[in-house]
């Protein structure tokens, strides 16, 4: 037996827009991180935070 029997489809009208959190940016932010359950903040390519790790920077 289904778990889902009686669920309604769940429909999108296309696919989510984020956009740079950055002030006055107005470019996709394709690059999204959280820490934890919090909410994602998304930048671009341009103002991403630094992703290396201690060990990994010059």
């Amino acid at each position: 037996m289904s778990d889902e029997q009686g669920a309604k489809p769940h429909y999108e009208a296309g696919p989510y827009v984020h956009y740079c959190e950055h002030p006055g940016c107005k470019k996709w932010g394709s690059f999204g991180h959280a820490v934890g359950k919090a909410e994602p903040n998304w930048f671009c390519f341009e103002h991403r935070p630094d992703w290396l790790a201690k060990g990994e920077r010059q």
